[in-house]
C-alpha cells in the first residue's frame, strides 16, 4: 500500500519543503507554499524511453526526423518544417488569444492528410468544440473528440486507439487520482506531462499540450515544464487587435522563428509580408517615429518605434515603455543626456513599440534613441529612413547581427536611406537602391537622422 506524506510545494516554481514558508527562498514569491499529499511509491516507477545500454557516437544511426507540415505555412515556418514524429510541444498564451482556433485549424490540416487526431479538452464539452469546428469550416473524418480530465482514461484511449497526434486543452485541467492535490497544481501538472512525454516518445505520437499563462506572460506551473517539452510556442497579442504573434522560445528541431496571423471571423488568416503589416497607417514627417529592423529567428521584421518628450512641472519625471525594457530606455535616456548634451531632466518619456510587439533585441537601441531625440527637438526623421544599432555607455554605436538581411528587407520595403554602425559599412556594400550611412558615435547617429529634410524643387 501507497505510503503518503504532507509537504509544503511552491506553485510558482515548485520548490518543496517540509513547513510553510511565507517567501519562496527559490524564486521569492510571497504566499504560494499551498500544502500537498506526497504519493511515495515503492514500485511501479517509469522506465526510460530507450534502452538501459550505452551506444558510442559512431553506433547511432543518424537519419532525418520524419515531419508533418500543417499546411499553414507559418506555422511550419515557426516549428522548423513541420510536426516531428514523437514530439512534445507546449502552447502557452492568454485566454481568449486563440490557441484553441489555432489547434482546431491544425487539425484540419493534418487531416488533409490523413493523420489521425485525439482533440481532448478538459474545458470544454464535445458540443463546444463542434460548433468552433463549424464556424471555421472544419470537417475531417480524421478528428476525434474527446472530453476528460481523468489521464488514468485518458491512457486507456490513446492506447485504443493509436492516434498519429494528441491534443490536451489544457494540461492545467489534467489529474492524476494517485496525487492528492488539486488540477493545476505543480505536482499534477509535472506528473502529468511526464506521463504524456513518455507515452509520445514510446509510442511515436506527437503530442500538443496547451498550457495557460500567468500574469506576467510566463507558462503557469513549475518552470520544469518547459524543459521537459521539446517545442515551446508563445501565442502572443492584443485580444481587441486583430493581430496575433506566435513565437517560438524553444525548438529542439530548428531554430526561433515568429509567424504573424490576423484573427477574423473564419479563424486565423497568415500574414506573409509582416513588416508591411505592421507598418501600415505609420505616420510621415511626424516627429519621435522612427522605424527599425529587429531579427525574429532568421527572419527580419520592420517595426515602428515611437517616442514622446513632454515637459512636466513635478520634480519626478515619468518614465514609460510599452513593448521594449523599461531599464533598457532609462539606460539610453542617460547615454543621451551625458553623451549628447541634451536636457531630459524636466521630461515625462513615452516609448512605444507599435503593433504590441515585444522585442528585446539591443539593435533597437539606436532607433530608441533618435526617436526621443526627435521627439524633444521636435525634429522629424526624413521619411524613407530606418536605422538600428546597438549603443554602449559610452556612447558609441556597436555592430548587430545579420546586417545584410535587415538592409536588403528594407530596401525590398522601398526605403532610401539606412543608418547603420559604421563596422558594418563593408557588409553591407552591395546592396543598391539604398543609401548607406555608417555612424560610430550617438552624436553622429542623431545629427545623420535629424538633417533638415530637403523638399521638392518648385517647378
Amino acid at each position: 500500500m501507497a505510503k503518503t506524506k504532507t509537504k509544503y510545494v511552491c506553485q510558482e516554481c515548485g520548490y518543496s519543503t517540509n513547513k510553510w514558508l511565507g517567501r519562496c527562498p527559490d524564486c521569492g514569491a510571497f504566499s504560494t507554499f499551498a500544502e500537498e499529499a506526497e504519493v511515495v511509491r515503492s514500485s511501479g516507477r517509469y522506465t526510460g524511453i530507450t534502452s538501459a545500454a550505452p551506444l558510442k557516437l559512431s553506433q547511432v544511426t543518424s537519419k532525418e526526423q520524419s515531419r508533418t507540415k500543417t499546411g499553414i505555412g507559418e506555422l511550419d515556418r515557426v516549428l522548423g518544417g513541420g510536426f516531428v514524429q514523437g514530439s512534445l510541444t507546449l502552447v502557452g498564451g492568454d485566454p481568449g488569444i486563440g490557441k484553441s482556433t489555432l489547434l482546431l485549424q491544425v487539425c484540419k490540416g493534418l487531416g488533409e492528410r490523413q493523420k489521425n487526431i485525439l482533440y481532448i479538452s478538459g474545458e470544454e464539452s464535445v458540443q463546444q468544440i463542434k460548433m468552433r469546428a463549424e464556424r471555421l469550416d472544419i470537417d475531417t473524418d480524421y478528428l476525434s473528440l474527446l472530453s476528460e480530465t481523468d489521464l488514468g482514461i485518458i491512457e486507456k484511449v490513446i492506447s485504443a486507439t493509436e492516434p498519429d497526434y494528441v491534443i490536451i486543452d489544457s494540461i492545467q485541467t489534467m489529474f492524476i487520482d494517485e496525487i492528492a492535490s488539486a488540477p493545476g497544481s505543480v505536482s499534477q501538472v509535472r506528473e502529468a506531462t511526464s506521463r504524456l512525454m513518455h507515452i509520445g516518445k514510446g509510442k511515436g505520437i506527437s503530442i500538443i499540450i496547451v498550457g495557460h499563462v500567468t500574469k506576467d506572460g510566463s507558462i503557469a506551473g513549475p518552470r520544469i515544464l518547459e524543459h521537459m517539452v521539446d517545442t515551446v510556442l508563445y501565442f502572443e497579442g492584443d485580444k481587441r487587435a486583430s493581430y496575433r504573434i506566435l513565437r517560438s522560445v524553444k525548438n529542439r528541431f530548428g531554430s526561433n522563428e515568429m509567424g504573424v496571423f490576423e484573427m477574423t471571423g473564419k479563424g486565423l488568416k497568415q500574414i506573409l509580408n509582416p513588416s508591411e503589416f505592421m507598418l501600415a497607417g505609420r505616420p510621415k514627417n511626424v516627429s519621435g517615429s522612427v522605424v527599425t529592423c529587429c531579427i525574429e529567428g532568421t527572419t527580419p521584421l520592420l517595426i515602428e518605434v515611437q517616442a514622446l518628450m513632454s515637459y512636466t512641472s513635478f520634480n519626478m519625471p515619468r518614465r514609460m515603455a510599452t513593448g521594449i525594457d523599461y531599464n533598457r530606455v532609462i539606460l539610453l535616456i542617460a547615454v543621451l543626456e551625458k553623451r549628447a548634451g541634451l536636457q531630459l531632466a524636466n521630461y515625462d518619456s513615452y516609448v512605444n513599440l507599435t503593433g504590441g510587439i515585444k522585442i528585446t533585441e539591443p539593435s533597437l537601441d539606436a532607433a530608441v534613441t533618435v526617436a526621443i531625440a526627435s521627439s524633444f527637438k521636435d525634429t522629424p526623421v526624413e521619411d524613407g529612413t530606418i536605422i538600428f544599432g546597438e549603443i554602449g555607455l559610452t556612447g558609441e554605436i556597436r555592430a548587430v547581427s545579420m546586417t545584410t538581411k535587415r538592409v536588403s528587407e528594407a530596401a525590398k520595403l522601398g526605403f532610401k536611406r539606412c543608418i547603420i554602425p559604421s563596422a558594418s559599412e563593408k557588409e553591407v556594400s552591395g546592396i543598391k537602391n539604398i543609401e548607406i550611412i555608417g555612424v560610430s558615435n550617438i552624436k553622429e547617429l542623431i545629427n545623420a537622422a535629424l538633417r533638415p529634410i530637403k523638399k521638392a524643387k518648385e517647378s
